[in-house]
């Protein structure tokens, strides 16, 4: 890599908007994955969690993604986009545990402040 290449640190957005493309892109290859989040939100929802609206309104995209391509599509739009209400769904992920963490590794940063 060049200096050049290297000069300019990567803003934690980008990593970001990296690690959900990453998981749309596995969640694609296998839909399977997406038990994990179902039951990321069966726990929480267990344990009382303050936003269950937010996490029904998660889990009932997770469940048309399952049972319809074109929810599938719908999802995995949603976890590329970088829109601002794209990036309001994804501050509120029930998603932990799609990514190992040699991946989360590879796609981490640092802040200079």
């Amino acid at each position: 890599m060049s200096t050049a290449t290297n000069s300019r640190a990567r803003t934690g957005d980008e990593v970001s908007a990296d690690r959900f493309r990453l998981m749309a892109d596995k969640i694609e290859a296998d839909p399977a994955l997406l038990e994990i989040p179902l039951a990321n939100i069966a726990r929480w929802l267990a344990l009382g969690h303050s936003s269950a609206a937010r996490l029904e309104e998660w889990r009932a995209k997770i469940l048309d993604a399952q049972s319809s391509m074109d929810g599938m599509a719908r999802l995995l739009a949603l976890l590329r986009d970088q829109s601002w209400e794209a990036l309001l769904w994804k501050g509120f992920s029930p998603f932990p545990g799609i990514l190992s963490k040699a991946e989360l590794d590879q796609l981490s940063w640092t802040s200079r402040h």
